[in-house]
């Protein structure tokens, strides 16, 4: 078990490695040569320019002003000086939004911690002979934890009343955080410029029909039940060979451009190339004139392309975008059911250009049924038996069990720094490396299930990880053995005797888990401001592979949030916090330094570095929130099942309330603010005002430019004219 010396020594190594990623991104972002790795969402706006400096050679790549090496902290303070409206304006609502989850964390454990310090610490703390006079073995930690009250104790009622308190602060919290979002996501959508995404509907499971083409039959459908508001459509075809195309034609413009702009600065000689395999081989050619055929070929195919897929009726898929003339028109057809079978003719807003999943749009209803289900099966597989690797995981933090595996090393293990290297810093680290390839699992996992969009894709896959962490990371990190183990248990044991298990073991692992926020949520927010990953991959690119100014652009890598694995993780530090609070308050420190920490370094990444993908106005809201009721009623049935261990039969029957509270909080919550985030109000629809030819046409080129970039999934038809 970790001693204070090994938390010592733990926090000592990612501090230090912090230090060290924070003060090599701040000398490496005042290097000219890297301007384009850490401010690339100024040169997407077209805000900002290649740095240009006078003077030497050695100028252009690296900064020789002393005196900017001096302010190498002031980006923390700029990050924080942009207001939220204005944040919003340069990022978007959903990384606005998604900062508020971190400002969450700060307004619920800064008081929590100094309640917690003020009241339960020096109440454990205080209490003498229980610790030592048990057989169990214990560290300095567990003196200032619920552990060091004796059993049947009066001292619980403290625990109690603490848990009452912060039970309510989380819901007061949550109330006032889920009315800001509501309101601003109404707000943004109500504000923002008229796009013809908010016009329009994605129209699901065609039924065929003999006589009509699918673009006739959902022009007559939407002509005779939606007449007044019905503007125009556009079907979804099978486009693979196009994109395949495309991508070949903008590589070839691209050499194209690179030996134009080399003949243009040297007119007296034209540029040459081979004609054979990668230019190596075959018969010399003039360059320009080479790649201007090759491109004015691809042009040929494409146009022949494309008529072939308006023509072919295989390619046509039961699937389209209609525009109505008002958004009151849309909401009111995304809405509702279109026919008597609910399997046809399937409506739900249609995401923004950016937002839409190509290659999910002509998935059969019945298909989705089956998916989702043979999905649910695999996750559950998955879940349970990823419990073994962690359980051996578990197995790195006692020094005991190693030396039973490899008694050879048992020596070199006693040694006193290495067996507190082992205690306090190798488990967490290997913890991590195990989660790394998970979220692209379960991203995989979903996009099976067939969902239309990249957000809905995002936050499904967020619900799989997050159910995994509490399983594996969480629970499977208190209770040790293999999956198949703790499900036997759990099967053989009552219901009540569950919260009782996990709740005995919850103190003995605060060590563990003290650790793991060091290694995750210091020294690895530091490190993603560094962004090494990147730097390292543009700058090959750009000695290797770019050849025009349009490739330098696209050798950024500016990333954007990964919803789906970083929100989980910051959820698990909610959990954490949550059940740790009363159990062993100890914990709260390094959980508020991560928030802190965490909200600078994304700021940060959000106004200079972050493009985001897509737009969704903050609709993983209500899923955050319900994860956080989810950690507080976790924490209250663990604190439940602890203190019945305790024998504190006063005090316990009162913590059976908290559970009834929250629940139904939570159903008030969701019944008053979560209708903001997946309807669209009627209200809100009629000062749109109509859409007009232009707008509609809109819609259409960015669906095909989305479309023929290299997603491969689908072209439209041509647009109708409005009708009336």
């Amino acid at each position: 078990m970790a001693t204070l010396t090994d938390i010592g020594l733990a926090a000592a190594i990612n501090i230090l490695s912090a230090i060290a990623f924070l003060i090599a991104f701040a000398v490496l972002r005042l290097q000219p040569i890297n301007d384009r790795v850490y401010f690339p969402k100024w040169y997407l706006k077209g805000v900002r320019g290649s740095p240009t400096r006078s003077g030497t050679f050695v100028h252009k790549f690296v900064n020789l002003n002393l005196r900017s090496y001096l302010r190498f902290l002031e980006w923390m303070p700029a990050a924080l000086r942009m207001p939220e409206p204005e944040l919003i304006d340069h990022a978007g609502l959903d990384s606005a939004v998604y900062l508020r989850i971190y400002l969450i964390g700060l307004k619920l454990f800064v008081p929590m911690a100094i309640l917690s310090f003020a009241i339960l610490v020096p109440v454990n703390w205080t209490n003498s002979g229980t610790l030592e006079n048990s057989k169990v073995e214990y560290s300095d930690i567990d003196k200032l934890s619920i552990s060091n009250i004796p059993s049947g104790s009066q001292r619980f009622w403290a625990h109690l009343v603490v848990a009452y308190i912060f039970t309510f602060w989380t819901c007061y919290v949550l109330l006032k955080e889920y009315e800001i979002v509501a309101s601003m996501r109404l707000h943004f959508l109500a504000s923002e410029k008229r796009r013809p995404d908010q016009f329009t509907v994605l129209v699901r499971n065609v039924p065929p029909d003999p006589d009509e083409s699918v673009s006739e039959l959902v022009e007559h459908f939407f002509l005779v039940n939606h007449r007044d508001h019905y503007l125009t459509h556009q079907v979804v075809c099978n486009a693979n060979k196009l994109a395949k195309l495309v991508k070949t034609k903008k590589q070839m413009q691209n050499w194209h451009d690179y030996y134009q702009l080399k003949y243009d600065r040297d007119p007296s000689k034209r540029p040459t190339r081979k004609t054979g395999f990668l230019g190596l081989c075959g018969d010399e050619v003039d360059a320009i004139e080479f790649y201007t055929s090759k491109i004015d070929e691809l042009s040929e195919k494409e146009a022949t392309e494309r008529e072939m897929i308006k023509n072919n009726s295989k390619s046509i898929m039961p699937t389209a975008f209609v525009s109505f003339r008002t958004r009151w028109g849309a909401a009111v057809c995304a809405q509702t059911q279109q026919t008597q079978n609910p399997t046809l003719w399937l409506t739900e807003w249609a995401p923004e250009p950016r937002d839409v999943y190509w290659q999910n749009l002509a998935i059969p209803f019945v298909s989705l049924t089956v998916r989702r289900l043979i999905v649910a099966v695999a996750v559950f597989f998955l879940t349970f038996f990823f419990m073994i690797p962690i359980a051996f995981v578990q197995s790195l933090a006692n020094i005991e069990g190693i030396e039973k595996v490899v008694p050879f090393l048992k020596p070199i293990i006693e040694e006193k720094t290495i067996k507190a290297f082992i205690q306090g810093f190798l488990p967490g680290i290997a913890l991590k490396i195990f989660l790394i390839l998970l979220p692209t699992i379960l991203m995989l996992m979903s996009k099976f299930e067939g969902f239309t969009s990249l957000s809905v894709l995002q936050r499904r896959s967020a619900s799989k990880y997050y159910l995994f962490i509490l399983v594996n990371v969480f629970l499977g990190s208190i209770i040790t053995g293999t999956a198949f183990q703790q499900l036997n248990s759990f099967i053989h044991q009552s219901a009540t005797e569950i919260p009782k298990t996990i709740g005995v073991s919850i103190p003995q692992k605060a060590t563990f888990f003290i650790t793991y926020v060091m290694v995750d949520g210091w020294a690895g927010i530091a490190g993603e401001i560094l962004r090494l990953k990147p730097l390292i991959i543009y700058h090959l690119k750009n000695f290797f592979l770019v050849k025009t100014e349009k490739d330098r652009e696209e050798a950024m890598d500016p990333g954007s949030i990964d919803f789906a694995s970083s929100e989980p993780q910051i959820q698990l530090y909610f959990l954490l916090g949550l059940v740790y609070a009363v159990v062993t308050p100890f914990l709260l420190p390094f959980i508020i330094i991560f928030f802190a920490l965490a909200y600078a370094v994304f700021r940060h990444q959000i106004i200079n570095v972050y493009n985001q993908e897509y737009e969704s106005g903050a609709a993983f809201w209500p899923d955050v929130h319900g994860r956080i009721i989810t950690a507080l009623i976790i924490s209250q049935l663990l604190l439940l099942g602890l203190l019945s261990t305790k024998h504190a039969a006063n005090s316990t029957p009162l913590l059976l309330v908290l559970p009834v509270l929250t629940i139904w909080f939570h159903r008030f919550c969701k019944n008053r603010y979560e209708p903001a985030f997946v309807k669209y109000p009627l209200q809100m629809g009629q000062p749109g005002g109509p859409v007009d030819e232009e707008a509609a046409g809109a819609v259409g080129g960015a669906v095909i430019l989305a479309t023929t970039s290299g997603s491969g999934a689908a072209g439209l038809r041509g647009w109708k004219p409005a009708r009336g």
